[in-house]
């Protein structure tokens, strides 16, 4: 489609300007070059009308597994992308737990270059933290950096040890990048089906403790502190974590943390509902309403920095056994907005500045990536959403090959309606282009 377009009778929603107001807005040659009210455009450019819709910049989701390389038959980076891009994300950072682990620079080059092939959406590579994500011996981090790398990380697992993540952080502190770290003391959760407590009891299935996640980002917190590192806490889900990241932000720890729409939405209840659905399961697991309340409380107060999907998609094999058998996690690049719509902005729990500040700039700012703003002279990343369409949730139209979602029929309203990356739509009206 063509390089300059003009988006027309948008409400402009731009958390690092504090900008709230209909505007129209121009793009040339994949720039923001304008920013006000009734911009006339000329004959060569392409207009989209976004009378009654929002317009924010393009939402960048820190936290997604597309599984290429090595798990190819779950995820690639192509349908990946193309879940991002229905999803109205316009970036994902990968997580590196692909087969062979995106280790060293070679793996970081290969992921780019597919990228630069297929993906339809910017891809950024985040590096493990150790080699082959064994927890032991620290990986070449510095030239994974310079090879596109925008953040290090082991997730599916925990970095192993204090001194393995005091190492790490000093580390990367060198080249001021940041360590995203899963928290989870695997002592206390080994085995564990889902959330620790009543429910796990009455369903006959190992819980995993509060206090797993909890002793982990204490951890993490005082190595924080110890390194002045810089540390992110991946999808915290107890009220103990919200607890725990809010003393250390009141202390000028430099840590921050994310939380992901299905912990914002859904309890445990939610596995006895279902009948032991296994797209229920997810680590960390869902935990009780108490908590649910708290992170909400966070996310609106600022302590919760970042909402990311945690998007870990899965063949049908690895979910269609049973519970104790079933792999953990939930495909969520393609619900992501219309769950944080529905559920927290129309009711008034955070409104749209904070959408935008936690699913655009602070991701934007935390990984040092472009975006977050729609101010001139920017890259014209850019997130339209029709805050009133419903629709229901169909995992057969997913462009993700993972369908494991707990939200199968659910009617949802507020959705994406374009997603611009560089300047070029390449979704519109729930359309790729």
């Amino acid at each position: 489609m063509a390089n300059n377009l003009l988006i027309k009778g948008g409400r402009v929603i731009d958390p690092a300007a504090k900008i709230d107001e209909r505007m129209d807005l121009l793009i040339e040659e994949g720039r923001i070059t304008k920013l006000a009210e009734n911009i006339t455009a000329a004959d060569d450019v392409e207009v989209i009308d976004a009378s009654e819709k929002i317009v924010m910049p393009g939402l960048i989701d820190m936290h997604t597994h597309l599984r290429e390389p090595g798990y190819e038959y779950k995820e690639d980076i192509r349908s990946g992308t193309r879940a991002a891009a229905m999803g109205g994300f316009t970036a994902v950072a990968c997580m590196p737990n692909t087969n062979p682990p995106c280790d060293n620079d070679s793996v970081v080059f290969n992921i780019l270059e597919i990228a630069e092939k297929c993906a339809c959406v910017r891809v950024y590579p985040i590096g493990s933290v150790t080699k082959e994500r064994a927890g032991i011996n620290l990986s070449e981090m510095g030239e994974m950096k310079r090879a596109g790398a925008v953040a290090f990380s082991d997730d599916g697992s925990p970095v192993s040890t204090a001194e393995v993540l005091r190492c790490a952080l000093e580390y990367l502190k060198s080249f001021d990048a940041v360590l995203i770290d899963h928290p989870e003391d695997t002592s206390l959760s080994q085995n564990g089906q889902m959330n620790y407590g009543l429910i796990s009891t009455m369903l006959g299935l190992k819980g995993i403790p509060r206090e797993s996640e909890e002793i982990a980002v204490a951890r993490d917190i005082l190595v924080a502190n110890l390194t002045q590192g810089k540390l992110h806490l991946a999808h915290i889900s107890t009220k103990g974590s919200v607890s725990l990241v809010k003393q250390a932000k009141s202390k000028g720890i430099n840590v921050t943390c994310e939380v992901t729409p299905h912990h914002l939405v859904l309890t445990d209840e939610a596995v006895r509902q279902t009948g032991y659905s296994t797209n229920t399961k997810i680590n960390p697991p869902l935990r009780t309403e108490e908590d649910v309340e708290s992170l909400r409380r966070a996310l609106a107060d600022g302590t919760i920095d970042v909402i990311a999907t945690d998007h870990a998609p899965h063949h049908i094999d690895d979910k269609w056994v049973e519970y104790d058998y079933a792999a953990f996690g939930i495909s969520g690049l393609e619900t992501a907005v219309p769950l944080i719509i529905d559920k927290l902005v129309l009711p008034g729990i955070i409104d749209w500045m904070r959408m935008a500040e936690t699913m655009s700039l602070n991701p934007a700012r935390i990984l040092g990536v472009p975006g977050g703003t729609l101010q001139e002279g920017s890259v014209a990343d850019i997130t339209i959403i029709d805050p009133k369409r419903e629709r229901a949730v169909d995992p057969r139209t997913f462009e993700s090959k993972g369908q494991n979602t707990p939200f199968t029929g659910w009617r949802l309203t507020g959705t994406p309606y374009a997603t611009i990356v560089g300047g070029k739509t390449v979704m519109l009206d729930g359309r790729l282009l």
